[in-house]
């Protein structure tokens, strides 16, 4: 089956990028545009992935993408559940399987998501690894897609192994009780286990850190499965702002335990305007 034929790989993508509107992705459309739907470096922006590799999965030049940029692609696209099945099997790729970490964002929690606007928010799988985030978030921390997306985890970036750079955010960042975290972190983790057993990113993620980072191994070594620490405050030394003192708070959700990470200011501080002030400046370079 060739993409051209209405039912390949390259074909279903352009036709989920035809149908989906700018609106719906949290995108601006500009007056007079005759796009209705996504523009290709549009999708390419949205999944992380380059305008020249959309281009050749549409065109069938390229057919076979990895598990992690299908991912990406299903939730640029506001895929259901099936239809990311089925964009998974046009890829050569299993569907993801029961009792594995799930990447998917359900298109309720999309459309929420889009409905913040530009407050810092970001989305992590239950092994917190980085699934979505906004342009907020990538202003005030950094933008990470720079980075390959399997190393885009914040636990990754807790317990660095040897001496990995962080990859979440580009600038120090501060906190009120790091221990607090360290161990709620590794609690999520073992939580994690239990809920998804038959993940292999999981297994193969706590063996590289239990194996890698001292502070890692010395808190799983305890076996605490502790209550969810879910807020603490921070104080981003922001480039271009400067310091930006915020509250961040962890919702989870659904069956996935999908973590929603946002992060905000004291209403009518300094704080707040500083927070919008970068938003409006959009993400500075971090080199």
């Amino acid at each position: 089956m060739t993409a051209t034929s209405g039912t390949g790989l390259g074909a279903m993508i352009r036709t989920w990028r035809d149908r989906l509107p700018p609106s719906a992705a949290g995108l601006t459309a500009a007056p007079g545009r005759r796009t209705v739907g996504l523009r290709r470096e549009e999708l390419a922006d949205l999944a992380g992935v380059s305008v020249d590799y959309v281009v050749r999965l549409e065109q069938g030049r390229a057919t076979t993408p990895s598990a992690s940029v299908v991912a990406s692609l299903a939730r640029a696209l506001h895929l259901s559940v099936a239809e990311r099945d089925h964009l998974y099997r046009l890829a050569h790729l299993a569907p993801p399987a029961r009792g594995t970490v799930s990447d998917h964002l359900p298109l309720g929690m999309q459309r929420m998501l889009a409905r913040l606007g530009d407050v810092p928010v970001a989305v992590f799988a239950a092994d917190w690894q980085l699934i979505w985030w906004n342009r907020g978030w990538a202003a005030l921390l950094g933008d990470p897609s720079a980075w390959p997306p399997r190393l885009r985890n914040f636990a990754r970036d807790r317990f660095p192994v040897d001496g990995s750079p962080a990859r979440l955010t580009a600038w120090p960042v501060s906190e009120s009780d790091r221990a607090a975290t360290d161990a709620a972190v590794v609690s999520d983790l073992r939580r994690a286990t239990g809920r998804f057993p038959q993940d292999s990113r999981l297994a193969a993620l706590i063996g590289e850190l239990n194996s890698g980072n001292a502070r890692f191994a010395e808190l799983w070594a305890t076996g605490e499965v502790a209550a969810a620490h879910r807020e603490d405050r921070k104080t981003v030394d922001h480039p271009l702002v400067g310091p930006v003192t915020v509250d961040c708070d962890t919702l989870t959700a659904g069956d996935d335990e999908l973590k929603i990470v946002i992060w905000t200011a004291v209403t009518g501080s300094e704080d707040e305007t500083k927070l919008r002030l970068s938003t409006v400046a959009g993400p500075p370079p971090t080199h």
